[in-house]
Parts: structure tokens; C-alpha cells; sequence
């Protein structure tokens, strides 16, 4: 893979939010963007014509407080939520009574005392250990032997967290969905992601004729590749747009 190139008037652009827009953090509230990002995807959205959306394992409403005032287009929770253009509704999905059982039970795991820290996203959950790396391994155990009789959902891992979620949508899913609708019907998508949750998008992207970028150094399908968060901000910010 090779550094990504300038990004077009006709293209449509999906980003990742942590490890991609921002620095990874122990726990989701302590990421912190710049004003010099927000004023970076201000001036995107008006060159694309709108045809810019964040795609984030978060709910919406983190995303919104994290890029304030903007309220962009964006899929949250791996696709369970959608804003499908500026300002619009959020539309979410409701909390199964499957996610509801292994909250229970991750309450109970003994594993938040031993320092794991459970992020209750509604239709979702997730399990940082970013701050207690030795504990993926029991982690990961707990997680794949609770999912056993519960078979609607689906274990993420990634860095340093495992999630939990419904089948029904990715970031793939997602990324279709906002390419049978305007402003990005038409257009040639783009993907920026840094984790594994992020190649399903990466894949999409591609093969609807566009191209996706991986952030770091992991294994992807992406055709091409930004080093870190740092090298993703100065992409964004340091180029025009090929044709204004």
C-alpha cells in the first residue's frame, strides 16, 4: 500500500472517529479534539457537497459532543444508529433483551473490579482493557462463553476493547446505506479507519469503485495507508480538493 492520494470533488468521505480522527484514549471520555480538526471538516463538508459522514462505534450523540457545533451525517453504534444528513433525526435501534442478558451477566463477571471498563452503548457494549492489558485473555474467554446462548449477537475485538453487537449492521452496512442517498448517491466513497471493525467499510468502499485508507500499520484491505491520527489530520487539512 501506498500514501493515500488528494481527494476529489466527486468522492464521498467516511471517517472513523478514535484512532482515526482522534488519539485513543483508557476510557472514551478522555479523547479530545482540536478546533482546528472541526474547522478541518467544516470546509470538507461544504467541498463535497455534503457528502461527508463519521462512522463510529460510538453513539451518535458522543460524536456530536466530541465535534460540537457540527452535527454531521454519521452512523454510530457500527451502524444501529444513523443521522443520514446535516442536522437531521437520529435514528437508533432499540436495546434486545439479548444485550440486556449479557449486560447482566459482564455486571457480574467479577471483571470491572479487576479493572476492565464496561461502556454501556445502549444497543451495544464494550469492554476496555487498554489500562489492564494482562487481562485480555480472561476477557476474551468471558466474552466468546457468555455469547454462547445468544446467538443474535456478535463479538468485535479491537484495540484493546471487545465489543459486543447485534448481526443486523457493520460499518460496511452502513456506508451502503448512505450511498443509496443523497448527497452521496453517485459518488466514489472513500473510508479512513485504523481497526479491524473499520475493514468492513474499507471493503465496501471498494468495492463500490472507491478506495479505502488504513491508519497504522495492522493488516487491512485498504489500498492505501496513512501512518497515525496525526498523518490522517494533516491529510485532511494540508490538500485541496483536486478540481476547486
Amino acid at each position: 500500500m501506498i500514501d493515500a492520494p488528494l481527494l476529489e470533488p466527486n468522492m464521498a468521505l467516511f471517517l472513523d472517529f478514535d484512532g482515526t480522527l482522534a488519539e485513543l484514549a483508557a476510557r472514551p471520555g478522555d479523547v479530545s479534539v482540536g478546533p482546528d480538526v472541526i474547522s478541518t471538516l467544516r470546509r470538507l463538508q461544504g467541498e463535497l457537497g455534503g457528502a461527508l459522514a463519521v462512522v463510529s462505534g460510538r453513539p451518535i450523540d458522543q460524536l456530536d459532543e466530541f465535534l460540537a457545533p457540527l452535527q454531521l451525517p454519521a452512523a454510530g453504534l457500527h451502524g444501529l444508529e444513523h443521522r443520514e444528513t446535516l442536522g437531521s433525526d437520529i435514528i437508533k435501534a432499540g436495546e434486545t433483551d439479548e444485550i440486556q442478558t449479557l449486560k447482566k451477566r459482564t455486571l457480574a463477571s467479577g471483571l470491572l473490579e479487576r479493572g476492565v471498563f464496561f461502556e454501556d452503548k445502549g444497543p451495544t457494549l464494550a469492554l476496555h482493557y487498554r489500562s489492564h492489558p494482562e487481562l485480555e485473555g480472561d476477557l476474551a474467554k468471558f466474552v466468546e462463553e457468555a455469547l454462547q446462548d445468544l446467538p443474535l449477537l456478535h463479538k468485535v475485538s479491537g484495540k484493546m476493547v471487545i465489543e459486543a453487537k447485534p448481526d443486523a449492521s457493520d460499518k460496511g452496512v452502513a456506508l451502503r446505506h448512505f450511498m443509496e442517498h443523497p448527497p452521496f448517491s453517485g459518488r466514489r466513497p472513500v473510508f479512513v479507519g485504523d481497526d479491524v471493525t473499520d475493514e468492513d467499510g474499507i471493503a465496501a468502499a471498494q468495492t463500490l469503485g472507491g478506495f479505502g485508507i488504513k491508519v497504522g500499520d495492522s493488516a487491512s484491505c485498504a489500498r492505501y495507508r496513512l501512518k497515525d491520527v496525526t498523518a490522517v489530520l494533516a491529510w485532511l487539512a494540508g490538500k485541496s480538493l483536486i478540481g476547486i
